[in-house]
Formats: C-alpha cells, structure tokens, sequence
C-alpha cells in the first residue's frame, strides 16, 4: 500500500488527536510533538516494509518460466500466495 508523506503526517496527527480526546493519554507539549515523531516514524517504517514486500513478490511472480499477466486472476492469486508467505516469514 502506499501512502504518501502527507498521508502519513496527517494519520499520525488523527492517531495523537485521538488518543488524547479518548483521555487515553496526557500529553505534555514536549510529548505530544515525541508521540508525533514516533507514529511517523512507525508509519514510514511500514510503507517501506510493505513496499520491500511487494517488490520481493512481484520479482518472484516475474521469475516464473511462464509469463502470467499481471492484473490476471491467476496474477492475483499469486501475489496474494506470496504476499501472504513474506509477511509469515517475516514473523507478521
């Protein structure tokens, strides 16, 4: 999935608004802009994970013998097998 800089700024802020409207947290001015830093930071992590992923499926889908199209049924079957094996390996 990917999702933009922006995207991922904008989550983050949705994610700290909500914790403190829930009064699940107290943030401090300091706090807030760490736990800011943090979620970002989280978020980048996985779009990149999620972007290694797929190009590490995409690559084993292109090394087969036969040519599968990609947007088949067959394609998508596929990716999602391999997908599905990567996050397993990867311990998700």
């Amino acid at each position: 999935m990917r999702i933009s800089e922006d995207r991922q700024t904008y989550l983050a802020r949705v994610i700290v608004d909500g914790l403190y409207d829930d009064d699940l947290v107290d943030y401090a001015d300091d706090d807030e802009a760490m736990a800011l830093r943090s979620i970002k930071k989280a978020l980048a992590d996985w779009v990149k994970e999620d972007k290694d992923i797929d190009e590490i499926v995409q690559g084993k889908i292109q090394s087969l013998k036969r040519d599968v199209p990609e947007g088949s049924n067959e394609w998508d079957i596929m990716y999602s097998k391999y997908y599905e094996e990567e996050m397993v390996r990867r311990g998700y």
